[in-house]
């Protein structure tokens, strides 16, 4: 990004500009006029946000005009106000802005706590895997019948793979753990039979050739979500079977496929980071980032999703899937956000399949039969340590016992 870039973020009633005044600073400010209230930066139709590069922003309604450190620098007819109007009170309202993990992060509290006290302690887990240096390789986003909340938490859980996505069940058990982690929270999947704890991260399928399994794995999420692999670890879990021996145990397996790809990817200028087993163990497989974001982290690649509401409707919301991967510098894809409708066909098959339950919870649990959820204590603890965050926040809804 270039002095000038800005782009906007925009949920209920507020819209926010970010922009980069300087190579090294961000600046954030509410998108408004302090005229007569008009937005500076038009979302235009369809798109998710506006963005583009300048010195200035022009209000199109009477033409006031604001530096990017958001002083106000021309009022047409100025002389016509004899007193009223000051620095103070003609400069853009700023918002709290920082960076972490490769991303731009926004509070329009005032007062809120510094980014990376908030972010503990998933930051300090997150931080060896270097998540900065992944680059885009795909994003999309959409508006779904449901509200927010409920578009996030059927990814806040593992509970739900067997069944709905049950053509993973031939590649072994995906069942995992859900950890409350104060604000925020993590979920794993439980170590296959015979691995560590920290190789749970990785699948090794559960045929009963570990070497074919990988590959029939990879190959079936490369084709089928086009998330969480990469076409090195594809590659590499394709030739085990020409290079590792057909009685190597599945962490022999594991440690070979890993290995291979980050040596064939170090050949084309691409840096794993080192992370050290236990470490990689506690991280899980993806945190939920209190309220509204979720990271699902690997070596090399990551998957991310985010919602907030679509304008004040409760049962609709943006929904965004990015798919990030690390590649030699200067070779990363260019990408923007496309608008992808849930029945596209680029969302492949297994996404689809989370969506379609999405909008059915959001009409059942309207129902009269129905009394509430049932959450499992175990798998889906992320989903209460959401709900009960939220309570804390808004102070309302605390949990009750069930009668």
């Amino acid at each position: 990004p270039d002095v000038g870039d800005y782009l906007t973020y925009e949920i209920l009633d507020d819209s926010v500009i970010v922009v980069r005044t300087a190579p090294d600073t961000l600046r954030a400010y509410h998108n408004v006029c302090s005229h007569r209230g008009r937005r500076l930066l038009d979302t235009p139709p369809g798109k998710r946000d506006a963005r583009g590069r300048g010195r200035q922003f022009v209000c199109g309604f009477h033409g006031w005009r604001y530096n990017l450190d958001g002083r106000c620098t021309h009022v047409p007819e100025r002389e016509d106000w004899p007193c009223g109007l000051s620095a103070g009170n003609t400069g853009l309202t700023g918002v709290e802005v920082d960076t972490w993990g490769g991303w731009i992060w926004i509070n329009m509290d005032p007062e809120c706590e510094p980014l990376r006290d908030y972010l503990e302690p998933a930051a300090t887990l997150l931080d060896p895997f270097q998540l900065e240096n992944m680059r885009y390789r795909w994003r999309r986003w959409l508006v779904f019948d449901c509200n927010w909340k409920t578009a996030l938490e059927a990814f806040m859980e593992t509970y739900h793979v067997p069944y709905t996505h049950p053509e993973f069940m031939r590649f072994g058990s995906f069942l995992g753990w859900s950890r409350a982690q104060g604000k925020h929270s993590n979920i794993g999947y439980d170590a296959p039979k015979g691995l560590d704890e920290n190789q749970a991260k990785l699948r090794l399928g559960g045929g009963t050739d570990p070497r074919e399994s990988t590959a029939e794995l990879q190959n079936f999420t490369w084709a089928n979500a086009n998330t969480n692999t990469t076409q090195t670890l594809v590659d590499a879990a394709n030739r085990l079977v020409e290079e590792v021996p057909e009685d190597a145990t599945a962490a022999d397996v594991l440690r070979h496929w890993l290995d291979t790809a980050r040596r064939t990817d170090a050949e084309r200028g691409v840096s794993w980071p080192t992370v050290e087993p236990a470490h990689v163990a506690r991280s899980g497989t993806a945190w939920q980032i209190f309220p509204n974001f979720q990271i699902g982290h690997a070596l090399n690649n990551m998957l991310c999703y985010s919602a907030r509401p679509h304008g004040h409707d409760p049962d609709k919301c943006v929904f965004e899937v990015a798919v990030y991967e690390l590649y030699p510098p200067g070779e990363e894809p260019e990408t923007e956000w496309v608008y992808t409708p849930e029945d596209d066909p680029d969302w492949r098959t297994v996404l689809p399949q989370d969506f379609t339950n999405m909008a059915a919870v959001q009409k059942g649990m309207k129902a009269r039969g129905f009394s509430g959820p049932k959450p499992n204590p175990y798998r889906e603890r992320s989903i209460v340590n959401l709900h009960h965050n939220l309570a804390t926040y808004m102070g309302t809804g605390e949990p009750r016992d069930l009668a």
